[in-house]
């Protein structure tokens, strides 16, 4: 990444504020076997980014380790600014045209039985990177047809065109994160939208695709809040679920405002399945990729 590129962070600093013990990741330090280092001399040799590295997962090890990842296409600059991301944003370089190629190169060396691709917003883009998503799943199906892939997409802007591409691509399941409730959009996410979000996960579902999404808390929302969002997704079709603790990346970022107990995790995780999502994965270190690979079997029964 070019740093120069990079647009710096301008809002007020707050303290991170400490974890609480049970929040903590027990640091894993791959030994010279673990499959850890394999994972990161296949992405430095291909010279692709991942979600894991660019947005700071906790899970990281957890999921290399398993052999897992989150391919981020289209660089690791964003055209959106979101004050809960870690991502870089600013003006992003060209498309690299290989990428597909060598995403799906890696998936292949790597032996992955499922894998997550997912893309920095590229509103300077015509189709938001929407063929760059289409031409990778193309090219991983060439190479590794038992693979099962999860697209996770931006918004796209709800473009007739971008979303077609997507599903003429034809993947397992098609994620699109909403993140947080209404009342927080502006504050939060100011390039982004509720009401389109919601929007595309109903297209998403409309046009046959098993339709995901997630919710990061902590943010300053409220617990109604939680579940009225929880209840439009519903309503706009999605069946699968992942619901997470924010945790403030820097100084800079959005204040974690709340750490949720565990307790109200799992009666979240209740709510949801008592109103018919299919999937719900819910806890303080749940990401929208968490154990994904695991979600094959889900597919399966479904």
């Amino acid at each position: 990444m070019n740093p120069l590129k990079k647009k710096p962070r301008t809002r007020n600093q707050s303290p991170v504020v400490e974890k609480p013990e049970w929040l903590r990741v027990k640091l894993r330090f791959p030994t010279d076997t673990d499959p850890v280092l394999d994972v990161r001399k296949n992405l430095t040799e291909t010279r692709l980014n991942t979600v894991c590295e660019s947005a700071s997962c906790p899970n990281l090890n957890n999921c290399w380790s398993r052999k897992t990842a989150t391919y981020m296409l289209a660089g690791d600059i964003c055209t959106r600014r979101c004050s809960y991301c870690d991502v870089a944003s600013g003006k992003p370089f060209a498309l690299d045209l290989e990428e597909p190629v060598r995403v799906a190169e890696s998936v292949s060396i790597l032996g992955l039985r499922y894998v997550v691709i997912t893309a920095v917003n590229r509103d300077d883009l015509q189709d938001g990177g929407a063929m760059h998503f289409h031409k990778t799943v193309n090219e991983i199906k060439k190479r590794s047809p038992e693979c099962r892939i999860e697209l996770l997409i931006p918004d796209l802007k709800a473009k007739r065109d971008s979303l077609d591409l997507i599903y003429s691509s034809k993947p397992d399941i098609i994620n699109h994160n909403i993140e947080t409730v209404r009342s927080l959009f502006r504050e939060v996410a100011p390039a982004k939208n509720y009401e389109i979000s919601l929007q595309v996960l109903k297209d998403i579902s409309e046009h046959g695709f098993v339709t995901k999404s997630g919710i990061i808390l902590g943010l300053g929302e409220t617990l109604a809040e939680v579940k009225e969002c929880i209840g439009d997704l519903r309503d706009n079709g999605v069946s699968m679920l992942t619901i997470g603790q924010y945790m403030q990346p820097t100084p800079t970022h959005h204040p974690v405002k709340n750490f949720v107990l565990p307790d109200v995790f799992e009666e979240l995780k209740k709510f949801s399945y008592s109103l018919g999502y299919k999937h719900v994965e819910s806890g303080a270190l749940v990401r929208s990729s968490y154990h994904a690979d695991e979600q094959a079997d889900f597919l399966n029964r479904a």
